[in-house]
C-alpha cells in the first residue's frame, strides 16, 4: 500500500485518502478522538478539530480516554476531560473492569514487552472497540455503511515499529456489513516541535509533567520509556516507583529485559525529588520565550 493509502469502501463510493484531510474528515459520520492528555493526542484533537470545523462535523466527534488508573499520572483524566470541555465535545471514559495494569503484571507474572503488548490491547484497543461498537445507532439509519474514524496521535518518531505505519488503515476486526472503520494518524509525520507549535495555537492546558522532565505522557512507568523518562518518573512518583519495585520482585520478572526497575529507582533516590520545575518549561525548549510567554498568558484565562 502507497503512503497515500487510499481505499474504496464501494464502488458508488468516494475513496478515502490520508492526502486528502478535510475530505476524509467529511466523509466521517463518526470521529472518535483518542485523548490520552498527552501532548501528542492534544496536537491531534486540535488538528481535527480545526478541520472537522471547516466541513461542518463538529457534531460528529466524540472524545474517548481509556483511565489507567493508579499507573496514571495524577489528574490526566481530568485533563483529557478538560480538553474536550474546551472544545464542547461529549467525552466518554473506558477502563478495564478486571483490574488495572499491575493487577494484569500480577496475574501474568510477566511485564509487558514491546511484542507482548497486552497493556495496550486490554487497557485501551480493545476498550476503544467497544465503545465503536455501541456508536452504530449513530449512522444504522443510512443506506450505505456508516464510516468511522478512529484517530489515534501516533508519530513515526517515537519508534521504529510506528515509524512503518500507513497514516490511514482499515480496521478489519471491526468493520462490519453496517460499518467500515479506519484507524487514522494524522499527525505520524509530525516533528516535536509541530505538536508543540499546534498546542501552542490551540491554548489548551498540558500536563506538568513534561515541565518536570518527562518527553511522553502515557502510563508513569511504561516498558517502553527511555530510562531518563523512568528515573525522571521515579523522581516524581517515589512510591509508585516502590510499588513496581516490590512487585518486579514478587513475581520474578524484571521489568525491561536489560533494566530493572529496582535499578530505576535506586537512580531515582540517588538524584532526589526534582525541584520546582518552571510551568512553560517543556514548550520554552522547543519553541522558545516569545510563543511560551503568549501561550500561559492565554491559559491563565482558561
Amino acid at each position: 500500500m502507497t503512503n497515500s493509502t487510499q481505499m474504496a469502501l464501494f464502488a458508488e463510493e468516494p475513496e478515502l485518502s490520508a492526502d486528502d484531510p478535510l475530505e476524509l474528515v467529511r466523509s466521517a459520520d463518526v470521529i472518535v478522538l483518542n485523548s490520552s492528555g498527552g501532548k501528542d493526542s492534544m496536537a491531534m484533537m486540535a488538528y481535527v478539530v480545526g478541520l472537522a470545523a471547516k466541513v461542518g462535523a463538529l457534531d460528529r466527534i466524540v472524545v474517548v480516554h481509556c483511565d489507567l488508573g493508579r499507573v496514571e499520572w495524577e489528574g490526566t483524566r481530568e485533563l483529557a476531560e478538560l480538553h474536550a470541555q474546551i472544545y464542547g465535545l461529549p467525552f466518554e471514559v473506558r477502563s478495564r473492569q478486571a483490574g488495572d495494569l499491575l493487577d494484569q503484571v500480577e496475574e501474568r507474572s510477566m511485564w509487558p514487552s514491546a511484542d507482548v503488548r497486552y497493556c495496550t490491547a486490554y487497557h485501551k484497543r480493545d476498550l476503544v472497540r467497544d465503545l465503536i461498537r455501541g456508536l452504530d445507532r449513530l449512522y444504522a439509519r443510512f443506506w450505505r455503511r456508516g464510516i468511522v474514524l478512529d484517530c489515534l496521535g501516533f508519530r513515526a518518531a517515537e519508534s521504529s515499529k510506528r515509524a512503518k505505519k500507513e497514516p490511514l488503515a482499515q480496521d478489519t476486526a471491526l468493520t462490519t456489513r453496517g460499518r467500515s472503520v479506519f484507524t487514522w494518524s494524522p499527525i505520524l509525520d509530525w516533528s516535536d516541535v509541530r505538536v508543540w507549535q499546534e498546542i501552542a495555537n490551540s491554548g489548551l492546558p498540558y500536563s506538568p509533567v513534561y515541565d518536570a522532565g518527562m518527553s511522553r505522557l502515557s502510563c508513569s512507568f511504561c516498558v517502553l520509556a527511555s530510562e531518563a523518562d523512568l528515573v525522571c518518573a521515579a523522581r516524581l512518583r517515589p512510591d509508585m516507583a516502590q510499588t513496581y519495585v516490590e512487585l518486579e520482585a514478587r513475581i520474578g520478572h524484571k521489568f525491561k529485559a536489560k533494566l530493572a526497575m529496582a535499578d530505576i529507582h535506586a537512580q531515582a533516590q540517588e538524584l532526589g525529588p526534582v525541584k520546582n520545575p518552571a510551568r512553560g518549561a517543556a514548550m520554552r525548549r522547543h519553541l522558545g520565550d516569545e510563543v511560551t510567554d503568549r501561550y500561559l498568558s492565554r491559559i491563565a484565562l482558561t
